[in-house]
């Protein structure tokens, strides 16, 4: 084998062994800091304006349904809850946006729980005001008093929801 043959593999080797290396700091990195999370509210705010363009825009009817109506069914729940698990007494307002369940740093509940998926379940409003609570393809499973979902389920008031060792419901 010539010379030149021989340091260009050595160069090679070399360059593959760096590679590692710094694929291998770069894994140890993340493990010991985590993501980068972005801020929630600098996306929402930087929407908005023509989210509200268009709800002006649009024909006073439409302006009404878009709105919720401008009042809630007597009756509906206005908060969920966490009622079990680490995040116990957490409370998010029903506001008409879908509330997401999981490990992910962008879930609107973040489960700190060896049993939820990154992307568990979400809980979302339908066209007639009612609450419902679908599992996005999670290992463990959602419950919704104690029977696992299969579809989207509604949900009732008070009814337990089990996600690993986290219970959720809506309350008035």
């Amino acid at each position: 084998m010539s010379e030149l043959t021989l340091t260009v593999m050595r160069l090679g080797f070399l360059a593959v062994l760096w590679l590692f290396v710094i694929v291998a700091v770069q894994v140890i990195r993340s493990d010991l800091f985590g993501t980068r999370v972005t801020q929630r509210g600098s996306r929402r705010e930087s929407g908005r304006p023509q989210a509200a363009a268009r709800q002006q825009a649009a024909p006073p009817q439409q302006r009404q349904q878009a709105s919720g109506g401008g009042r809630q069914r007597r009756g509906a729940p206005t908060k969920l809850v966490v009622s079990e698990g680490i995040l116990e007494g957490t409370t998010v307002a029903l506001q008409g946006q879908t509330i997401t369940l999981g490990r992910a740093h962008d879930s609107t509940i973040v489960l700190d729980d060896d049993y939820a998926s990154s992307r568990h379940a979400r809980i979302y409003p339908d066209r007639d005001g009612q609450w419902i609570v679908e599992d996005l393809g999670s290992t463990n499973g959602t419950y919704l008093d104690r029977s696992r979902l299969t579809t989207p389920t509604p949900i009732p008031l008070g009814a337990p929801i089990r996600i690993g060792k986290t219970v959720i419901e809506l309350r008035k």
